[in-house]
């Protein structure tokens, strides 16, 4: 079916603007790809464009420039990872089990094999555009992160962590550690990674009856 065709049977927005989701989404995928493959700054809308197989008008319809439709594609990259983790049920877990699982979902490939060749173009273009990694903070770093912090600081709640442990730190240290891994090595993550970092990084933060819990 042609986009032409696709538009006609679409309902319309409310200022009569044909609203398609598979052409905004492919919109969005040739973006994120293209983030990836090219950077953001060697990226134009022509690329994108001829990619996803649209007109300029139609992209244009829906994004007024290059930089808000990259802010979307962030965005939609975020809400498809989160909504790919099951709930992190704490009561079903040991206090282990739930640090393991939510340092497996701090790592930004999950969902998203090309995620860090696309933070380190945006990390390349913070004194062109720094607007940009502040939204990849915002919308991407951040948030991943917050999962680990809320449950360091209930299982701090319970008893389980020790009460001194510097909770922004641990939360660092385990994000940065898969940058670190990728850029030692460039393979995909092992499968028993959080498992290794928390290996290492429990018997700091476990109060002693939590030690040898499993």
């Amino acid at each position: 079916m042609s986009e032409k065709s696709r538009r006609s049977q679409t309902p319309t927005g409310s200022g009569g603007r044909p609203r398609d989701p598979i052409i905004e989404e492919a919109i969005i995928e040739s973006t994120r790809m293209l983030l990836a493959t090219k950077g953001y700054s060697a990226m134009t809308i022509g690329d994108i464009v001829a990619d996803a197989g649209v007109t300029r008008p139609t992209l244009y319809r829906r994004w007024p420039n290059k930089y808000e439709l990259v802010i979307d594609a962030l965005r939609y990259g975020l809400r498809k990872q989160r909504e790919a983790y099951p709930p992190l049920e704490l009561d079903d877990l040991t206090p282990r089990e739930a640090v393991v699982e939510a340092v497996r979902r701090l790592d930004p490939r999950f969902h998203n094999p090309r995620a860090m060749t696309l933070h380190g173009n945006f990390m390349a273009e913070a004194a062109r555009e720094p607007g940009l990694i502040a939204q990849m903070r915002e919308l991407g770093n951040q948030p991943r992160c917050q999962e680990l912090t809320d449950v360091l600081i209930e299982l701090q709640r319970r008893g389980a962590v020790r009460q001194n442990v510097d909770v922004d730190m641990v939360v660092s240290l385990s994000f940065g550690s898969y940058f670190a891994d990728f850029n030692r090595y460039g393979h995909d993550v092992p499968a028993d990674f959080a498992e290794r970092v928390v290996a290492t990084l429990w018997p700091v933060i476990a109060r002693e009856g939590e030690l040898t819990s499993t």
